[in-house]
């Protein structure tokens, strides 16, 4: 009876502890959000934005919302890593335009 007892109570323990919290409220999704919006904003500023950019993002903020913290993640990196490429695209660009000459 008294490892009956253990047993329910580990497994209570054990779903409780397996309960997913507000994934919003992840400080790593967070910071990771924060800092996608960044470098999407400053690939807007030298006009390499991507196109799908901040769909992904809001995207990654929808799976958040479902508790979906994997796929908020990496949707979250796949926005940062955009926004980060399309500036450095739009800056190597500015350096091989020429004026054109017809």
């Amino acid at each position: 009876m008294q490892q009956f007892a253990i047993l329910i109570i580990s497994l209570l323990l054990f779903a409780c502890a397996s309960t997913p919290g507000k994934v919003s409220d992840n400080a790593e999704f967070r910071s990771l959000v924060e800092d996608a919006e960044e470098a999407i904003d400053k690939a807007a500023e030298v006009g390499g934005e991507w196109r799908d950019s901040r769909l992904i993002l809001q995207n990654a903020k929808n799976e958040a919302q479902k508790g979906n913290l994997d796929k908020a993640m990496q949707l979250a990196e796949q926005a940062k890593i955009q926004g980060e490429m399309g500036f450095k695209q739009a800056k190597e660009q500015e350096k091989i335009a020429a004026p054109w000459l017809f």
